[in-house]
C-alpha cells in the first residue's frame, strides 16, 4: 500500500484506526434503533458482510435506552465491532439523561453544524465532548454541507464580500467545511479530548468539491480522517461516484476509515455498500477479502456466452466458500484467478493470474487450457469444465494455503 498520511492511533472500543493500520470500513443502519430485533438484525448482516464499525441513529430517549440493551445484547454474544451513536440537535440531553448508553457507545458522531446556535453552539458541544471524556470514548466530529453551521457561512460570506476580489460560493463552502471541523477539534482539545479521541470528516455531495475539501484538510491536521461522498445516490450512480471520490483520496494516503453512502434500494441489502467498500480497497491493493476474478469482458470473438457463466459460477463458488477458506487458508484472499474467453488476452491473463483458464473463442479448437503458477497444466474439454477447472481450484487452494504442520 502507498504510504499513508500519518495520524495518531485512535482506539474505538476493541478496534485501533490510524496510519498505522488497514483502512476501516464503516457502515451506517437505517432502522430505527428503538427497534431492537430489526436493528440488531441488519447490525449483524453488516457485521458478517465485513463492515468494522457500525453507527446507529440516536435520536430521542427510547433510542438510547434501546442502544445500551442492543449493545449489551452483542457483547453477550460475542460480538465486539464497535457501535457508534450518531447525534444530531440534542445529543448533549441524551448522553446526559442516559449514561448508561454513554458508557456503553464506542464512539459518538458530533455534527457542528446541529448541536445549537451561539452560545448554545459551544455549550452543547463542550458537553457531549466533557461525556466522552469522562466515559474514555472517541468522538467523530461529522461536518457535512446539507447541515453546515450557518454562522460560521454566514460570517466567511461577509468576510469574502468585503474583500477586492471575492471568491466564489463554491469556495467559501469548502473553506467553512475547513475551518467548521478544525476549529471544533480545536475546541474539543481545548476542553481535554486527546487526539488519540478524534477523528474528523467533511463530507460533501459533489465529487470534486468534497475531494478539494479532504485534500485541504489532510494539509492543515494530521488527526485521523472518515472519508465519505455523502448521498452518492442509488445503485450505479451511487457506487461509482463513490468509487472514484474515495479512490482519488485513498491513492494519495489520504483516510483511516471510509463508508459508501448509498441510497437504500427496495429489496436489496444493506450490505451493499459494504461489499464497495471492500472492492474499492481490493481493487487499489490496499487490502484483500476474497479471491479476485480476471473475467474477459467478450467481443466478437467470443460468440459463446460460457465464459460469462464460468465467470459468474466461479465468482459464486468464492462467495460461498470463502466464510471456510478463511479459517482454513490464510492467504486466500490474495489469491489472482482469470476466466477469459478467446486466444487473444486468454493465455497472456491466465499466465499472469495465479490460476487461469482461456475458453475457446470463435473458430478455435473447442478446447480450454488451464494455467496455474504461469504454466499450462491441462487441456478441459467437453461438458464437465466448469466442474473439472473448480476441482482444480479448489486443489491449488489446498495445497498452496493448508498451513497445517504435517505430521512427521
Amino acid at each position: 500500500m502507498l504510504n499513508r498520511r500519518p495520524t495518531p492511533t485512535v482506539q474505538i472500543g476493541t478496534l485501533s484506526l490510524g496510519s498505522p493500520f488497514p483502512v476501516r470500513i464503516q457502515s451506517m443502519t437505517d432502522t430505527p434503533t428503538a427497534d431492537v430485533d430489526k436493528t440488531l438484525a441488519q447490525t449483524r448482516e453488516l457485521i458478517a458482510a465485513g463492515s468494522e464499525l457500525v453507527r446507529w441513529t440516536i435520536n430521542d430517549d427510547k433510542a438510547a435506552k434501546a442502544a445500551a440493551h442492543a449493545i449489551s445484547i452483542l457483547r453477550q454474544e460475542g460480538i465486539q465491532t464497535p457501535i457508534i451513536g450518531d447525534f444530531h440537535f440534542n445529543g448533549h440531553i441524551l448522553l446526559k439523561n442516559n449514561p448508561l448508553t454513554a458508557k456503553t457507545l464506542d464512539k459518538y458522531r458530533i455534527n457542528p453544524g446541529n448541536v445549537g446556535k451561539g452560545k448554545l453552539h459551544d455549550d452543547n458541544f463542550a458537553q457531549i465532548v466533557k461525556i466522552a471524556i469522562d466515559n474514555g470514548k472517541a468522538v467523530r466530529i461529522g461536518v457535512n454541507w446539507g447541515s453546515l453551521d450557518q454562522e460560521l457561512l454566514t460570517d466567511l460570506m461577509n468576510a469574502n464580500a468585503k474583500r477586492s476580489e471575492p471568491q466564489d460560493f463554491r469556495h467559501v463552502t469548502i473553506e467553512a467545511m475547513i475551518q467548521s471541523a478544525l476549529r471544533s477539534a480545536e475546541y474539543a482539545i481545548s476542553l481535554g479530548l486527546l487526539k488519540e479521541k478524534i477523528v474528523l470528516s467533511v463530507k460533501m455531495s459533489v465529487l470534486q468539491d468534497m475531494v478539494k475539501a479532504y485534500e485541504r484538510l489532510a494539509k492543515e491536521t494530521n488527526l485521523a480522517l472518515h472519508l465519505g461522498l455523502t448521498e452518492a445516490g442509488a445503485d450505479i450512480k451511487g457506487a461509482v461516484s463513490s468509487s472514484a471520490a474515495l479512490a482519488i483520496l485513498l491513492q494519495q494516503g489520504i483516510g483511516d476509515t471510509i463508508r459508501v453512502s448509498m441510497t437504500p434500494q427496495p429489496n436489496v441489502s444493506r450490505t451493499k455498500e459494504v461489499e464497495i467498500c471492500k472492492e474499492i480497497l481490493q481493487s487499489l491493493g490496499f487490502r484483500y477479502f476474497a479471491p479476485s476474478v480476471t473475467s474477459c469482458p467478450g467481443c466478437g470473438r467470443t460468440s459463446s456466452d460460457y465464459f460469462q457463466y464460468l465467470a459468474q459460477d466461479i465468482n459464486a463458488h468464492i462467495k460461498m466458500k470463502m466464510p471456510l477458506w478463511q479459517s482454513q487458508y490464510p492467504g486466500v484472499e490474495q489469491l489472482k484467478i482469470a476466466v477469459m474467453g478467446c486466444v487473444v488476452n486468454g493465455p497472456g491473463e491466465s499466465r499472469h493470474a495465479d490460476i487461469g483458464i482461456s475458453l475457446p473463442g470463435t473458430s478455435e479448437k473447442p478446447m480450454a487450457p488451464v494455467y496455474v503458477d504461469g504454466k499450462e497444466l491441462t487441456t478441459l474439454k467437453g461438458d464437465r469444465i466448469k466442474e473439472e477447472f473448480i476441482g482444480i481450484l479448489e486443489n491449488y487452494i489446498k495445497n498452496r494455503f493448508n498451513h497445517t504442520p504435517r505430521e512427521l
